[in-house]
């Protein structure tokens, strides 16, 4: 039977001190909401998500999936309540989950839907280094639950208990839909807790089980402090991930992954280096330090930078050298082509085996249009040269140092396009007035 997931992502976020939603603001490249939605898709046949009013940008970003909107904001069991109009006829189990929950995992939500086997009702639990504020969850002599209590309302004893309450339940929909209905507000925030289902699922002589999950799963983000610290643990596990696949990395802590990172076994990426979203490293490829990369493929043994940015669009086939202070955009390095030094090469094709000398740049951009520039196969471009696109430059041909090239040049041809030097002999400085 099909299990069905809400999510609430509703929230202001106040703490962050951010106009945006608290959900939209991104983990390794993407909102935090999305890297929940992605473990909550692979275990439930239907999601709805919860937001608030006037949220366009935070509904645009769950799509395909439906939305119900809480317009006043009394807490996580009117949230949840909010979803019923939509999943009140289900007939599987349904989960709450938290958007600003984003880390938990798929073999987490495997192991909440599994434990509905044996009670009625299933929570999730964990054991936090600092208890802090979060909400209690007290067991019987068979570890069974017996209450959760939010912090506000516990008393010292119970403040004292280590079990921590990570707010995700889940239980069959006519069960959970009614509790829900039942919950009321009579506690410190005169909210409605979802938690308080717990509470009328025992009065009812439901079994309760909790089920514990490690702290870096569960934790919530509720400030930009807590965004940073689950960007780590999201970047430590990709970092994980990608050495454990066969990458080297010499100094992972200093590389910054993206969540949709992929890279090739023996890829090599030195210190602080920066992955943006949409990049694809493959088999044998050195990213050198200092490096920024988005959008973006750089194929088998290709070698790029130090200090390289590659922008959206760029293709650096095989075996290809993309070099120091050297930026690409939309442009395709073809084959055992280089760009070692200090270049800017916008809206390109350079063929195989061509040559880039330094500080050439692609004249790309008229302050309205952007044009293409095409450089042939085995072509060699000498240094300080400005491409003035649209233009073509052909296979084999050979253009000047310091050329301004404004016309296509054949294959094979040479194309100078410089003023010619003059040099006058004794008007140096020394035949300067007051030299």
């Amino acid at each position: 039977m099909t299990s069905a997931a809400i999510v609430l992502a509703a929230g202001l976020g106040t703490r962050m001190r951010s106009t945006r939603p608290k959900v939209m603001h991104p983990i390794a490249g993407r909102p935090m909401i999305r890297h929940l939605l992605a473990a909550v898709e692979a275990r439930f046949g239907r999601v709805v998500v919860v937001v608030g009013p006037d949220m366009p940008e935070l509904e645009a970003a769950v799509a395909p999936h439906q939305v119900a909107v809480q317009r006043e904001r009394l807490g996580t069991g009117h949230a949840a309540l909010q979803a019923a109009s939509l999943l009140g006829g289900h007939q599987g189990d349904v989960a709450v989950l938290y958007g600003d929950n984003p880390l938990v995992t798929e073999a987490t939500l495997g192991r909440l839907l599994a434990a509905r086997a044996g009670a009625d009702l299933v929570l999730l639990a964990m054991r936090p280094a600092d208890a802090g504020r979060y909400g209690r969850v007290v067991t019987d002599g068979a570890g069974m639950v017996e209450r959760v209590v939010e912090w506000a309302d516990a008393t010292e004893a119970e403040r004292d208990v280590p079990l921590c309450n990570a707010g995700v339940v889940c239980a069959a929909a006519a069960d959970l839909f009614r509790w829900l209905g039942a919950v009321g507000r009579d506690n410190a925030k005169g909210e409605y807790y979802l938690t308080d289902v717990v509470a009328l699922a025992r009065a009812e002589g439901r079994r309760v089980a909790a089920v514990e999950a490690p702290e870096a799963e569960l934790r919530g983000i509720n400030s930009k402090v807590e965004l940073a610290a689950a960007e780590a643990e999201v970047q430590a596990r990709l970092r994980q991930a990608a050495m454990e696949a066969g990458v080297t990395m010499q100094a992972p802590e200093t590389v910054f992954l993206s969540h949709d990172t992929r890279l090739g076994a023996d890829a090599a990426i030195e210190p602080h280096v920066v992955f943006g979203p949409g990049v694809t490293v493959e088999e044998g490829a050195i990213v050198r330090a200092f490096s920024h990369l988005t959008h973006c493929t750089v194929r088998r043994q290709a070698e790029i930078g130090p200090f390289a940015r590659l922008r959206p669009g760029t293709v650096i086939e095989a075996r290809a050298h993309v070099g120091n202070f050297v930026e690409l955009k939309g442009t395709t390095l073809g084959e055992g082509a280089k760009a070692n030094h200090l270049s800017y090469l916008g809206d390109a094709t350079i063929g195989p085996r061509a040559n880039i000398g330094a500080g050439t740049i692609t004249c790309n951009y008229d302050g309205v249009n952007k044009y293409r520039t095409e450089i042939g196969e085995g072509a060699f471009i000498g240094s300080d040269t400005s491409l003035v696109a649209p233009v073509k430059v052909g296979a084999r041909a050979l253009v000047g140092a310091g050329s301004v090239i404004t016309a296509d040049v054949p294959d094979d041809a040479l194309a100078i396009a410089r003023g010619r030097q003059s040099v006058y002999p004794g008007r140096g400085f020394k035949g300067k007035k007051g030299a």
